[in-house]
């Protein structure tokens, strides 16, 4: 049987609306005599992240216990805060051309949401990169108090959508967010570049 064409889209923050530029962790870590990628291999361990994703505990407290585990290899704890510091003071940057897509989607009277795993930063997050307003609805795990790929996270977004499950396309760079979606019965797409957009434009069909 056919799917529902769908009549909503909902879209992954980090990895498709906004880019981070690994140059500069990259930056701040040799700048810091730091091994490479040791800022993001400590603040992306599951037992440190996911607290924060769930609003447990704040951005803030996310970012002390960074700095807490990096003190020995830094130096220090002095010099480990200095180098978390500089590192989160990088928000990323939008892609414009998804942003340019998003506006195109909702002039045609599509609803857009923002389904992100995010802490308690995200409200400032979205202000500084001037997408207040850009979208529909916004789904934050942190706010939500849990995270994707869980069912109750694609439940609670397609109701803030105001949409079935069925009638919702998802999109998100990572396979697990993507299995997810479409066991909670969304459709789903993986993200991979600018060229699937003319796939997103053919499955919303507007």
């Amino acid at each position: 049987m056919a799917r529902e064409r769908a009549t909503a889209l909902l879209l992954d923050l980090d990895g498709v609306l906004r880019r981070f530029d690994p140059a500069v962790a990259a930056g701040v870590e040799r700048e810091h005599g730091l091994a490479d990628g040791v800022l993001t291999e400590i603040a992306m361990q599951w037992g440190r992240l996911q607290p924060v994703l769930t609003g447990q505990v704040t951005h803030a407290d996310w970012v002390t216990s960074v700095a807490d585990a990096l003190a020995e290899p830094a130096g220090g704890p002095d010099r480990a805060r200095a180098a978390v510091e500089q590192w989160q003071r990088y928000r990323g940057e939008v892609d414009t051309e998804v942003l340019d897509f998003v506006r195109e989607v909702r002039a045609a009277g599509i609803r857009v949401g923002l389904a992100t795993n995010a802490t308690d930063l995200l409200d400032a997050d979205l202000a500084a990169l001037g997408l207040v307003g850009e979208l529909d609805v916004v789904v934050n795990s942190s706010t939500l108090g849990v995270h994707k790929p869980a069912p109750e996270y694609f439940q609670a977004a397609c109701q803030a959508l105001a949409t079935p499950p069925a009638r919702v396309l998802f999109v998100d760079d990572e396979d697990w967010a993507v299995r997810g979606a479409r066991a909670a019965g969304l459709s789903a797409h993986r993200w991979g570049g600018h060229a699937d957009l003319r796939y997103l434009r053919a499955a919303l069909d507007y």
